[in-house]
């Protein structure tokens, strides 16, 4: 048998975060998925073995692939400055959000359809995501307690997070630049 592609892999779950974001998890069916791709609902079956497995990889790959970055992004922008890996990881975030909005959505809407131990490894990618602004915000204010500097990072993720929402009118240049000069200017008010 044919080893699926990475190519067609992509865009089924790019497909399925779509559907998933507009009508939810339990308004999308197989069929509407592949319909989505332009194969048959039982089609997919080759590439994943239902629907609860498709949301599981998309938001397993999401969360891995948000800590990845957090980690790259925390540690190269200029090792000499803590405002530039905050910068950086503010960029990043927002990148992605403006890219993703449907992802954003799925994310927030659908984790409670995740098997038990897939949502634990998701959340735990998310606190590993997480630690990498608190690293940074510690150095920004080495004297603020870290329970109020996860705080602040977790607020600021609902703030880019809401780019789904919010988005729309601004054009995607000046949406960041908004959402970094806001995000900016609450993580520099916490200490």
């Amino acid at each position: 048998m044919k080893t699926p592609t990475r190519n067609r892999r992509a865009e089924i779950l790019d497909a399925a975060a779509a559907l998933f974001a507009a009508r939810g998890f339990h308004g999308v069916s197989i069929e509407d998925i592949g319909a989505a791709v332009g194969v048959s609902g039982p089609a997919l079956y080759r590439h994943f073995s239902g629907k609860e497995a498709l949301l599981t990889e998309m938001l397993l790959g999401i969360s891995e692939r948000l800590r990845e970055q957090g980690a790259r992004l925390a540690t190269t922008a200029d090792p000499d400055t803590a405002e530039a890996a905050l910068d950086a990881l503010l960029a990043g975030h927002i990148d992605f959000a403006l890219r993703h909005p449907a992802l954003i959505r799925v994310q927030e809407r659908e984790l409670d359809n995740v098997p038990e131990q897939a949502r634990r490894a998701i959340r735990r990618l998310q606190r590993l995501y997480a630690e990498e602004w608190v690293a940074v915000l510690a150095e920004l204010h080495p004297d603020c307690p870290q329970a109020r500097l996860r705080a602040a990072a977790h607020a600021v993720f609902g703030l880019l997070n809401s780019t789904p929402h919010s988005a729309g009118e601004l054009s995607p240049e000046a949406m960041a630049g908004l959402l970094h000069t806001m995000a900016r200017a609450a993580l520099c008010q916490i200490g």
